[in-house]
């Protein structure tokens, strides 16, 4: 079977990066339309089928095009389309550093070993907790970041237990626990509360975890609900 050439796009922007190690970096973010999970507090529920199909070479062209050496695959979940890793190795022969954000469902060893990997591992709060594929996590590279979205004190202490049961903070470059924005329920998601991030931040502080904390730079800087940035 021949590999697949074209790629289903949601949206390719320039944008600073909101999240992870390198949060307030300028970063080529390209979006991939499609995503097995359905979870309560998805930002981005428009991106489960909305987009076009593009030629990996034309796709390659267009990021490269941008003057921007980050860059980020996101979703959805981007590595459910297999064109997609071949892509990836190409940008970072191309002298990119590439980052991809999975949603911990899918298998993330096809991925270069020049990638850097964000798993989201999936809290109970997000209503996907039995998705996680655990696997993944005997996969983690040094370059690799975990990250937990928090709905609630359930959701810390289950993060928590995690990261001591899995040695997460020596296994991976950070550890990143994001409080969750509040969220409309939609067509496909129930929706869910805003933690407020306070709160977050004095339960990671009353126990000494050394984790970080992140609070999505880019709804601070535009409207939350913008797209496209």
């Amino acid at each position: 079977m021949s590999a697949p050439t074209s790629i289903r796009i949601n949206e390719i922007f320039h944008s600073i990066q909101g999240e992870s190690t390198r949060a307030g970096a300028p970063c080529v973010f390209v979006r991939l339309t499609g995503c097995p999970l359905r979870c309560h507090y998805c930002d981005t529920e428009y991106a489960f089928k909305e987009g076009e199909r593009v030629s990996v070479e034309d796709l390659k062209e267009q990021i490269l095009a941008i003057n921007c050496t980050l860059i980020e695959f996101t979703g959805g979940e981007p590595l459910a389309q297999k064109a997609v890793f071949p892509l990836m190795a190409e940008l970072c022969d191309a002298g990119r550093t590439v980052l991809v954000e999975t949603s911990n469902a899918v298998d993330i060893s096809p991925c270069d070993p020049r990638i850097i990997r964000i798993l989201d591992l999936k809290t109970p709060g997000s209503g996907q907790v039995d998705r996680n594929r655990m696997e993944n996590l005997e996969d983690l590279r040094p370059a690799d970041e975990i990250k937990f979205v928090v709905t609630d004190r359930a959701d810390y202490d289950w993060a928590r237990e995690m990261i001591e049961t899995h040695d997460l903070m020596t296994r991976s470059a950070a550890v990143l626990m994001s409080p969750t924005f509040e969220q409309a329920q939609g067509l496909e998601i129930l929706g869910c509360k805003a933690l407020p991030p306070h709160q977050l931040a004095e339960w990671i502080l009353a126990d000494g975890l050394e984790v970080r904390m992140q609070l999505q730079m880019h709804k601070f800087i535009w409207d939350p609900q913008t797209r496209g940035v």
